[in-house]
């Protein structure tokens, strides 16, 4: 190839910054509806990144945060030298895997029904009404919770209780009650807002897969294990890795406003977060919150990056990265 050609090649050849101008151009307005989302997130996510130096300082309000001493790493011995530690790790994890199972298994069967639903006013009331717990705040929830097991006047114990013949239970003095509870509170709350986004994945798989199956005399069952699973798939990974990206942390408001902060019940309610609050409350040190909230951080972040990981050896695409 002469020079000349070579040069002309260069010039009628697109370059990567006049690729990346035209589809700028072609998702402009796609990439305007991006830019408050990306606003906040920089507000509210990026910018207290700083103050992840508080982990490592004793602060001290006169001097500021940049003025006060460095300690190392005296404000984590505080969590991890604590005789809490195992337990509260233990909660959190155990708590947030149990979560995202029940809250997977029951999102996609009441996604599933939803879907069978023919008539389109009958599902958007069944949407709402699946999806309105979710916007419920945990403080209504925790009180609904404590309408059903206050030991007096609670609807379990004045109806369910006298017609099988129990005796009254002291829910909020009797721990062994609470891991079920505390899955179907969170269930209650959360499955229909899971349920929600995984239908909208199911109405948009063409029709025809479905038309094909009938034709093939394929069962209800069949089409939903051969064709619907298979086709959300993606999705389901999706929202499974960004839950078990936050698997360290927990719900403040379903382990500390629920259990209405009943003593007797902290063996089995009490997380990470639940701990630094009281701690918080008792000796007012943010450095130990920040080093908690740092190591939540960590962990997490590792934990995402090994699911990502194992997704990626066995489906590249339905990964996250």
């Amino acid at each position: 190839m002469t020079a000349l050609s070579k040069l002309e090649a260069e010039r009628t050849s697109p370059t990567r910054s006049g690729n990346f101008l035209r589809q700028v151009k072609k998702y402009k307005y796609l990439l305007m509806m991006m830019i408050p989302g990306l606003v906040y997130l920089f507000i509210n996510n990026y910018i207290p990144m700083y103050g992840v130096i508080l982990a490592f300082k004793s602060l001290n309000y006169q001097d500021g945060m940049w003025g006060s001493p460095w300690t190392g790493m005296d404000n984590f011995n505080f969590l991890f030298r604590s005789p809490d530690a195992f337990l509260i790790t233990r909660n959190t994890i155990l708590y947030n895997a149990a979560f995202i199972v029940v809250n997977l298994v029951l999102s996609l069967l009441v996604a599933l029904l939803i879907n069978e639903i023919k008539d389109k006013v009958v599902a958007r009331f069944y949407q709402s009404t699946f999806l309105l717990p979710h916007i419920i705040s945990m403080v209504v929830v925790a009180y609904l919770v404590y309408s059903f097991l206050n030991v007096e006047s609670g609807l379990i114990n004045r109806q369910f209780a006298r017609l099988f013949g129990m005796e009254a239970i002291a829910w909020y003095s009797e721990p062994k009650y609470w891991p079920y509870i505390l899955i179907i509170v969170n269930a209650w709350k959360n499955v229909g807002y899971l349920a929600i986004i995984y239908f909208a994945a199911i109405i948009g798989i063409d029709k025809e897969y479905y038309e094909a199956a009938k034709i093939d005399g394929a069962s209800k069952w069949t089409q939903m294990t051969r064709i619907t699973l298979p086709l959300i798939m993606p999705v389901i990974i999706v929202m499974s890795l960004l839950a078990i990206s936050s698997i360290m942390r927990s719900d403040f408001g379903l382990f500390y406003q629920v259990p209405m902060n009943s003593g007797p019940l902290m063996p089995t309610t009490n997380t990470i977060d639940t701990y630094v609050y009281r701690a918080m409350t008792k000796l007012g040190d943010i450095g130990m919150s920040s080093a908690a909230g740092l190591y939540q951080s960590v962990v997490c972040f590792f934990l995402i990056l090994g699911a990502n990981f194992a997704v990626r050896r066995f489906s590249k695409n339905d990964a996250l990265f």
